[in-house]
């Protein structure tokens, strides 16, 4: 008889793993998920954790131990309400990037995609500091590395983790690897919470001066509000990050950026909508230039778009190669403070110039006002730069803005600015 009980545990426990990969339990009368990878990267994992998340994911636990790791090989957008997510093992996306291309879920916005998009209230997410999602990104880094120092990043390369249609979020301890593009992208979001998150994309394949990195921002908001982030590590090629349109009542605070572009408001006024961006609080950012990019372009900016629709080009696949900007709206209220910078071409700059095809400076719709850079320390690269290039503009502040500890040529030069 104990041999019939062992034998039969023993079949039933090998289902559990080999065939479902979800052993099913209760805790503090929670149900639970715990899901286990398959084999190897021909097996697709995608509709194990897709199940997991319809399980579990209302009221529940899952969790996704740490010796694991997930092949993604499709795209997945899990719905949920109320759920706690142990997330100690890696996501690994697929080296399919023809499936990605045509198969990604399509974001409107600059005409990107996503490969993963997570809906929903109330979730909990712990990376426990080995948890996190690899998006193989050297990948795509080199195969769309282009012919020119920016690359030519092209429709359909997905963003690894994209929050849309929620509310009450809290991610700890996550990691975003080698992204393919965007690495953490919220739309649409209230009462967002992040600590302790770490963003890397690096090429060592790129020659030096070349950017294979392009387009792999380490955090973006949009249609967002109430966002609090904190504990932030960032190395890229592109904006650490992004504030993007429609977003209030964000808090970010102790940030290290190395390489990419620094800290970003926008941008700003690229489509024909209300474009506004308000109460938004940097506090003790690290802008660093080294890494494997070794480069870093502004520690703090604001960018708008001109106020007259202009073509990109051929290649501006973010515009679905239409004329872009013209766009409307305000910037107000934003406190960058207590920035250490290593390195940066400039400190705290304010365009309102992008996407200018010669003709339309100075023809913003974009109202900025109240802003201010405080206490900013530090040495620059010594490059001339236009520190502030201004349409419609008022109430700016720099306290403690030391020209002299940066070690700046040039200081700030405005134009259609009220200072």
């Amino acid at each position: 008889m104990t041999r019939v009980l062992s034998a039969l545990f023993t079949g039933c426990l090998a289902a559990t793993v080999a065939g479902q990969r979800i052993s099913h339990s209760t805790q503090n009368g929670r149900p639970t998920c715990t899901v286990y990878a398959g084999k190897n990267n021909n097996t697709d994992d995608t509709p194990t954790l897709v199940k997991a998340f319809d399980t579990c994911g209302h009221g529940g636990n899952i969790v996704f131990p740490a010796d694991q790791t997930y092949h993604i090989n499709t795209k997945l957008n899990p719905v949920v309400n109320d759920v706690t997510v142990d997330w100690k093992g890696e996501w690994l996306f697929s080296e399919d990037l023809d499936y990605w291309r045509k198969n990604s879920y399509h974001i409107e916005f600059q005409n990107h995609a996503a490969g993963f998009i997570l809906t929903g209230d109330h979730i909990r997410i712990n990376g426990y500091g080995t948890g996190g999602i690899n998006g193989n990104g050297q990948l795509w880094y080199y195969d769309e590395r282009g012919n020119s120092t920016v690359g030519a990043t092209r429709p359909g390369r997905p963003m690894p983790f994209v929050f849309w249609n929620v509310s009450d979020v809290a991610v700890s301890n996550f990691y975003i690897d080698q992204p393919q593009l965007w690495s953490i992208n919220m739309m649409n979001a209230t009462d967002m919470v992040f600590d302790n998150i770490r963003v890397n994309a690096t090429s060592p394949q790129a020659p030096e001066g070349y950017n294979y990195v392009q387009n792999t921002d380490g955090f973006n908001t949009m249609d967002t509000r109430n966002v609090l982030l904190t504990n932030f590590i960032y190395q890229g090629g592109d904006d650490c990050i992004a504030i993007k349109p429609r977003s209030y009542d964000i808090t970010i605070r102790n940030v290290t950026c190395i390489s990419g572009n620094g800290i970003a408001i926008g941008s700003l006024g690229q489509y024909l909508d209300d474009a506004s961006v308000a109460n938004v609080w940097i506090d003790q950012a690290k802008i660093v230039k080294g890494g494997a990019q070794d480069n870093i372009g502004n520690a703090a900016y604001i960018k708008t778009w001109v106020g007259e629709l202009v073509s990109g080009g051929d290649r501006d696949y973010e515009s679905d190669y239409q004329p872009r900007g013209a766009g409307w709206g305000s910037v107000t209220n934003m406190l960058f403070s207590n920035f250490q910078v290593f390195g940066a071409k400039a400190g705290g700059v304010i365009s309102q110039n992008s996407g200018d095809n010669g003709t339309a400076a100075g023809t913003s719709n974009m109202l900025v006002s109240n802003i201010a850079f405080v206490n900013f320390t530090g040495y620059l690269d010594n490059r001339p730069t236009t520190a502030s290039e201004l349409y419609l503009a008022y109430g700016f502040e720099l306290d403690e803005y030391r020209q002299g500890e940066l070690q700046m040529d040039g200081g700030w030069r405005c134009a259609w600015a009220e200072l």
